[in-house]
């Protein structure tokens, strides 16, 4: 039941005046100090400092308990002084309540050694120690009633583990040790509950290549196999995924990892550092990742990001300054549509941007929204809040232009960073989240809407904590869930701040793990050589897609502070395209002798692409075009088009106008008149026939002439002394005997040698229509 105000009242009245003694006593606490520090040896004054035993708390249980519920406090205690504790317990003590968030923080900071505070439970409860020699190390336990606690009023209390013992150079009671953390305490429901939304991110590093493979289903190639280590058991994102199906949290997804993950549900290969090639093997896991995924999300409100998480922050201070950059936030966006959609079988919302750590001024904003994004994840140590305001407004901030700044609380998720690895750190934290979210919620009886936005990627153990913090925060009595898109509805603080902060308030440390403006500058130069190729391809999907999607990844945030590894991706994703773009490719072409005035010269193209290619134009020029023509001028562009893994020879017809070699280029082009290919050059050198052989050749027919003509008559005088030798014969007689010698006469010139044409010596004149697909290439 909600307790009454009266009954309210008298709970913090009560808790006021049991607290009024302690506070009395907190001047006296350092008395203590000269005695200590007049001991007569350093070692005696080591033993005496409260750092001599370390406490280490490892657990807190509940986290959040009612009155009813018994606290237990785990840990252990490890003496790093140079004698022997004798006589010790380990006591739980309970301190007043904190004034606010700042003073949570302070205490934070402090939370070990120091003087001794609070008041130590009874005796009963407590852990004995005989004796704990120096670097022993001892576990204890104290379980404490919740009532024998004697908390007042709601609000967050200092509990504390501290040891008391002696030593061999001071024999008498002491603290040795001490160790703080935070309970918070409302046992009855709040008259008015926070509404908190969870950002749970399922986000990872660049995992898939540029390079697919030439097969019809264009095998997936990654750069390595950690993605499989991630999302098997005891991985990353298996942890993320089965501790998020648990919670009611908003799921922050970048879709680039489920096309990753679905990638490796089919045939795909890893490319090792030595360039080799292996078959991956985990189809199985993912398929399962991606199966208990598509099922967490079934009920749960799923917020994409733009396809491999682009860098807002570098886009806005370096992309803009090089012509094409933005496009790819557009792309971007409309992928991550199209990828959730279809492996999720969820919609989801692209209406939201999440720069770096929340960080936002006008350039990213501008940026952010240019993309279609109407609402901007910021973060409150970024965006700043009036210092007229007595409490934490409501995350949502109205910034103009239509869209809206989601702050969130940068206590609240920023409480994870570190090593929780280790249980006291966790434990810590998880206890400092619960402290600061319950002190939110005192600070007024107005209700209000907190986003916690943790970092991108977090650890194995950062997860566990968050879960644990936003479990035990979803089962108290001051905080109920609430989906991203209520809190960026809610009705905003009157007093709150909407001033975006200018681009000079942009932390420094940030600034400096951005993309560089020559990053994005590679970015556009890799984009125009796309463009340029895709042209003359007849399936530019197997293309243009695979490429697209790594330009994207090329702008990821997660290349934040990983300069090298970044411009190395960079470079094996131009490298691949210029590979590829050279697979169709002009074959070096051999010197030429023109031994005529005119002459076919032949040059070949090869496509050793896994697809036809067309809209290519090979254009063959002459340095002289006085000298040689090709053509009819001094160059002659043919349409090429050839299919996968074929050559083909084009037939130019040129003419020289005069001797001597001339240099001949040929290049291929795109329709639109843009160079494909480097240019290669070979020489043309044409001769001609001289006078004197001409002469000569003259003089050689004239003797033939003669020598025919000399045959001739001699025939006739022949048959002329014949017949006068035979004696007069009648006329059909005479008629038979000259046929034989009209028909023999052609006979004769035949066995002639004849003049011959134009010898043909390298190059003759030939059909200028291009060769058929396969056929032997001329070089």
């Amino acid at each position: 039941m909600t307790p009454s105000p009266a009954r309210r009242l008298l709970r913090r009245t009560g808790a006021l005046l049991a607290a009024a003694p302690l506070l009395a006593a907190l001047p006296l606490l350092p008395a203590a100090a000269p005695a200590a520090a007049s001991a007569p040896s350093s070692a005696a004054a080591d033993a005496t400092g409260t750092s001599t035993v370390d406490i280490a708390v490892n657990g807190l249980t509940p986290q959040v308990p009612s009155e009813q519920d018994t606290v237990t406090v785990r840990g252990k205690i490890t003496n790093r002084g140079k004698q022997t504790v004798t006589d010790a317990h380990v006591g739980l003590r309970v301190g007043v309540p904190y004034s606010g968030r700042s003073a949570i923080d302070n205490a934070a900071k402090n939370s070990s050694g120091g003087v001794q505070d609070g008041t130590e439970v009874a005796g009963k409860y407590a852990k004995k120690f005989a004796r704990l020699a120096p670097g022993a190390t001892q576990d204890f336990s104290l379980s404490v009633p919740a009532k024998e606690l004697h908390l007042g009023a709601d609000g967050v209390y200092q509990i504390s583990v501290a040891l008391k013992g002696q030593t061999a150079a001071l024999p008498y009671q002491q603290t040795l040790g001490i160790q703080r953390t935070f309970l918070p305490w409302q046992p009855d429901g709040a008259d008015t509950r926070t509404r908190t939304t969870v950002l749970w991110p399922l986000i990872s590093d660049t995992h898939l290549t540029a390079e697919t493979g030439a097969d019809e289903q264009q095998t997936p190639v990654f750069g390595d196999d950690s993605l499989a280590k991630q999302i098997g058991p005891g991985g990353r994102l298996q942890q993320m995924l089965e501790l998020g199906s648990d919670l009611d949290v908003t799921w922050v997804i970048d879709p680039d990892l489920l096309a990753s993950v679905d990638a490796m549900t089919g045939t795909y290969k890893i490319k090792g550092a030595d360039g080799k090639f292996t078959s991956g093997r985990d189809q199985a896991l993912a398929k399962e990742w991606l199966s208990n995924l598509q099922n967490a999300v079934q009920s749960q409100k799923v917020v994409t990001l733009p396809f491999a998480d682009p860098d807002l922050a570098s886009l806005a201070h370096s992309g803009t300054k090089v012509t094409g950059s933005l496009g790819h936030l557009k792309d971007a966006t409309d992928a991550a549509v199209t990828t959730v959609d279809t492996i999720l079988h969820v919609r989801p919302d692209t209406s939201y941007a999440w720069p770096a750590e929340g960080a936002v001024d006008p350039d990213i904003v501008k940026v952010a929204t240019s993309a279609g994004a109407d609402k901007i994840i910021a973060r409150s140590d970024s965006f700043g809040e009036s210092s007229a305001l007595a409490y934490t407004p409501s995350a949502a901030r109205p910034i103009g232009g239509g869209a809206t700044a989601v702050v969130a609380d940068a206590r609240l998720s920023t409480a994870f960073q570190g090593d929780m690895a280790r249980a006291e750190n966790s434990t810590l934290a998880v206890q400092k989240f619960l402290a600061q979210s319950l002190m939110l919620n005192l600070q007024t009886d107005k209700q209000r809407s907190v986003v916690v936005a943790p970092q991108r990627m977090p650890t194995t153990g950062q997860a566990h904590s968050l879960a644990q913090a936003v479990r035990a925060l979803q089962g108290s009595t001051w905080s109920q869930s609430q989906t991203l898109p209520a809190a960026a509805t809610a009705k905003p603080d009157p007093g709150a701040t909407t001033h975006v902060p200018s681009s000079r308030s942009y932390p420094a440390s940030l600034r400096k793990q951005e993309l560089s403006q020559s990053a994005f500058q590679q970015i556009q130069n890799t984009q125009n050589a796309l463009e340029n190729f895709k042209v003359v391809l007849t399936d530019r999907s197997r293309v243009v897609t695979p490429f697209g999607r790594a330009m994207d990844r090329e702008m990821s945030t997660s290349w934040r502070s990983k300069s090298d590894p970044s411009h190395t991706f960079r470079d094996s994703v131009g490298k691949y395209l210029s590979g590829l773009t050279g697979q169709v490719q002009l074959i070096k072409k051999s010197d030429v002798r023109l031994s005529g005035r005119s002459a076919t010269i032949p040059v070949s193209v090869q496509n050793n692409l896994w697809q036809d290619v067309d809209h290519l134009v090979l254009r063959l020029t002459s340095k002289n075009g006085t000298r040689l023509k090709i053509g009819d001028g001094a160059f002659e562009d043919k349409t090429v088009k050839i299919a996968s893994g074929h050559s083909q020879s084009v037939k130019f017809t040129t003419t020289a106008k005069a001797t001597g070699p001339v240099t001949v280029y040929a290049q291929l082009f795109t329709e639109d008149n843009q160079p494909y290919s480097k240019r290669i050059a070979f020489t043309v050198d044409a001769t001609e026939i001289t006078p004197t052989v001409m002469l000569v050749i003259a003089g050689g027919v004239l003797l033939l002439v003669l020598a025919g003509f000399r045959m001739y008559t001699q025939r006739k005088r022949a048959v002329a002394a014949q017949q006068v030798n035979d004696g007069p014969q009648d006329d059909s007689a005479e008629a038979a005997q000259s046929e034989p010698e009209e028909s023999q006469a052609p006979t004769a010139r035949a066995d002639v040698p004849q003049q011959p044409s134009d010898p043909t010596a390298d190059t003759t004149s030939e059909s200028a229509a291009p060769s058929g697909t396969g056929e032997r290439v001329d070089r």
